[in-house]
């Protein structure tokens, strides 16, 4: 059917009186009026539409001209039909089922894209698709190797790279020991519940399979340190296993991640010295234990609606209104512990200047999250690689110089 036509006599485009009433509560604003025009010739109206639209919409069936006030619209036919009566549940459920599949496209990763069908569940037990737990791992046991090394000497980059692998299996194995004991809990999460065992796309018989593989490579590296770190590195098992239970009993879990998390602070300095130096390693300790206080209370405000529904508990329900004031607390522990620990270890000016700009990088985190956006709460969560990355480099140019 067309929409108007232009009769050759007069120029005049005309439609009928039911397809204005069809048509006036969907248009759009106006386009150009004619009455505001001042050429004389017939066919200046015509003319000026048409070099006023663009190339785009000079599609004659998607405008009507409106005989009342002079004025082109753009003419939507799906809500002519609603309007006419007509269903358009097909046309709606065609719409709902795109968006649901662009959803879909938008959430793959590279894992679901580029690895074998019947390894895709285990490479997101791991968590490979989301290497911001390794770097968080990883950097303690940096700091540690590197601040451990003689004055103006490199680290040991052998040892560097043990524990690397080391962070890599440990934290995939502390992923799929969570997703083990909580799998009840993520189906009740929105952003866990589509987790491999919460979903089934993985059975708990699996999980304990790969969880096994994961801890015997694990041995592998631990086995290739002195019996001093193979003891402690051991002892850590009991925090990784326990964890995710604490979230269950205390408002604390957060405290007691970073309890488990920066282990490597302590292994990667007896790896190297075979023994421990209390007034350099505990406030390295100490410091990595309040940074995981104010990057996970961060990341935990995400969940804190699903939490409060499911019974949880986390640092974020804890502090409440409060969270700025209290991770900044933590924020400048983390920060004088690190400056005490370096102190201690003689290390050089460098180290100084580096941490000052981490400071900026924490302090930056902390006063412009917003604790109501999940996605802003995880963008500062994931920015925390590059602290880490400033107080290795302070460390190591620290060592260096020093």
């Amino acid at each position: 059917m067309a929409l108007f036509r232009l009769s050759k006599a007069t120029r005049r485009l005309q439609t009928s009186t039911l397809f204005l009433q069809l048509t006036r509560p969907v248009l759009s604003p106006p386009i150009p009026n004619p009455k505001t025009l001042t050429h004389s010739s017939p066919q200046s109206f015509t003319t000026y539409l048409f070099n006023s639209l663009n190339t785009h919409t000079r599609c004659l069936p998607n405008y009507v001209y409106i005989q009342e006030n002079h004025n082109f619209r753009v003419f939507n036919p799906t809500q002519l039909v609603k309007n006419a009566g007509i269903s358009t549940l097909g046309f709606e459920k065609k719409e709902e089922d795109e968006k649901k599949e662009e959803k879909i496209v938008k959430g793959c990763s590279w894992i679901d894209l580029y690895l074998p069908k019947n390894l895709v569940g285990y490479a997101h037990l791991a968590r490979l698709d989301k290497p911001i737990g390794t770097w968080l791992l990883a950097w303690p046991c940096m700091w540690s190797i590197t601040l451990a090394a003689s004055p103006g000497s490199f680290p040991d980059f052998k040892m560097m790279a043990l524990f690397g692998c080391g962070a890599f299996l440990l934290r995939g194995a502390g992923c799929t020991i969570n997703d083990l004991l909580d799998r009840d809990i993520d189906t009740k999460v929105e952003r866990t519940r589509l987790r491999p065992i919460a979903s089934g796309a993985l059975t708990r018989f699996q999980g304990l399979c790969f969880l096994g593989i994961q801890l015997f490579l694990g041995l592998g590296i631990l086995l290739q340190l002195n019996l001093y770190s193979e003891i402690l590195g051991a002892s850590s098992l009991l925090l990784v296993f326990t964890y995710p239970l604490m979230k269950r009993f205390t408002f604390w879990p957060q405290a007691y991640l970073g309890l488990t998390f920066n282990w490597g602070a302590l292994l990667g300095w007896t790896a190297i010295r075979g023994s421990l130096d209390p007034t350099i390693v505990l406030p390295l300790y100490f410091s990595g234990v309040c940074w995981t206080l104010v990057y996970d209370t961060i990341y935990a405000h995400q969940d804190k609606e699903d939490d409060l529904k499911v019974g949880v508990k986390s640092t974020a329900l804890r502090f409440g209104d409060s969270t700025k004031e209290w991770v900044s607390g933590f924020g400048t522990a983390c920060i004088g512990s690190l400056a005490l620990s370096g102190f201690n270890a003689n290390i050089g000016w460098p180290y100084f200047v580096f941490l000052t700009a981490a400071s900026g990088q924490l302090a930056w985190q902390i006063w412009t999250v917003d604790l109501s956006s999940r996605a802003d709460c995880n963008r500062k969560f994931v920015s925390n690689k590059w602290f880490g990355a400033m107080i290795f480099s302070g460390i190591l140019f620290g060592r260096l110089l020093s």
